[in-house]
């Protein structure tokens, strides 16, 4: 079979495909959009750049097909038979693989994967999901309020623990570790998984309230699976990995475990994927595949604070989470990067109600400090759901005013 005979408009893709979403630009401009379309097809499927003496008839029903191309947009349809069920390395090799290396493709960018029923299925899907995170912290409705310790690097186990706890205190539901902390010497992780969850008993105790503490097990796999262990032993609740530098293989492995831990998926390294609108993997296929796999809540974009994805983008992401997908448990998006309390109302605005806004620097910047800080970032909630404008509702609530003051209008 050549390129071309991967092209068929008039195919009609079956229930059971998988279909990809492309865009695809090609060094030469008067090159053939169905051939270079047909050869990613070709590529990630039974084809080559050759006509080969081993096809046999029986082949060409396990073809790719593309079956939609509009300019640069190529829709194309997998046979299900091409894949193992519940093997996401697998499937992912297949359809964004040696294709993103083709020497005729300037840029290609896979912008969507729609998953039939019967393969979303073979995967468990996350196994607390909103309601399950929900009834975790006791909080039934109003979006989760947390912080990253910062700086993200550098503070020694008992300031790292003090920090936490005073964002606990002043309001935050959520203490999450940065995506690089790891067990390095001036924090090693089970010094800091005691001493952290003692000032979050404490702080539960102070407040009457439930507090999470999210834990990175990052590491290799049999390490990250001896942490985990640690965290469930130590009467931890979630336990954070960064699902692309660890890889697909390790969130599924780490899911399969059954711990009774609700799993966060951090996302670091993926702008080298989802950066460029022109070359790559953009976040939503990661979305739907961390989901998939078992995360739990997964940061998702802002569209607004220092992050780059715009408000359409992130609510692709969002929807890739939360909507309705066969029986699987929706994943919570996480809001981080850049927030503050003034970004309150725009956040709440794009996500609704289910989400987390994880500020850092929002939180410890202010400047009274982390516990201050973290009130501010309540009060900027409790005013947003009340109806009220923050300026307004700062007349009353100090903290939220010193940080209006503090991050004023850009």
């Amino acid at each position: 079979m050549k390129y071309e005979d991967f092209y068929n408009p008039k195919y009609k893709p079956a229930p059971t495909d998988i279909i990809c979403t492309f865009r695809i630009e090609t060094h030469d401009p008067q090159q053939s959009m169905q051939w270079a379309a047909g050869g990613v097809a070709a590529e990630s499927s039974i084809g080559t750049w050759t006509e080969l003496t081993t096809e046999k008839p029986y082949m060409k029903d396990l073809a790719a097909t593309v079956f939609d191309r509009k300019d640069h947009i190529a829709r194309i349809a997998y046979p299900i038979d091409l894949f193992e069920p519940g093997n996401l390395p697998n499937i992912m090799s297949s359809v964004a693989g040696n294709v993103f290396g083709l020497g005729d493709l300037k840029y290609l960018r896979l912008l969507d994967i729609h998953f039939p029923k019967k393969l979303v299925q073979s995967f468990p899907g996350p196994a607390f999901g909103i309601s399950g995170i929900r009834q975790t912290v006791r909080v039934p409705k109003r979006p989760l309020v947390g912080t990253i310790i910062k700086p993200k690097l550098g503070l020694r186990t008992k300031d790292h623990a003090a920090v936490a706890y005073a964002a606990w205190v002043g309001g935050c539901d959520v203490v999450k570790d940065d995506e690089n902390l790891a067990s390095q010497v001036f924090n090693p992780f089970e010094d800091r998984v005691l001493t952290t969850l003692e000032q979050r008993d404490r702080a539960e105790e102070e407040t009457g309230n439930q507090k999470v503490y999210l834990i990175n097990v990052t590491a290799e796999t049999k390490e990250m699976l001896r942490r985990a262990e640690f965290i469930e032993d130590h009467g931890g609740r979630v336990a954070m990995i960064d699902i692309l530098t660890c890889g697909f293989s390790a969130v599924a492995t780490l899911r399969k475990q059954g711990f009774k831990l609700i799993l966060h998926g951090h996302r670091a390294m993926h702008a080298a994927f989802t950066k460029l609108p022109e070359h790559g993997i953009a976040m939503p296929v990661i979305a739907m595949a961390s989901r998939l796999l078992g995360i739990d809540q997964l940061h998702v974009g802002t569209a607004v604070g220092k992050m780059s994805e715009e408000r359409e983008e992130v609510e692709t992401n969002i929807h890739k989470c939360t909507q309705p997908l066969y029986g699987i448990n929706p994943t919570l998006p996480v809001a981080s990067g850049g927030l503050h309390p003034r970004l309150v109302p725009a956040l709440i605005d794009i996500f609704g109600t289910d989400f987390v806004i994880q500020a850092g620097g929002g939180i410890h910047g202010h400047p009274r400090g982390t516990r201050i800080g973290a009130q501010a970032m309540r009060q900027a909630v409790d005013a947003t759901l009340g109806g009220q404008s923050l300026e307004e509702y700062a007349k009353s609530h100090k903290p939220l005013a010193e940080a209006l003051q503090h991050w004023p209008p850009s």
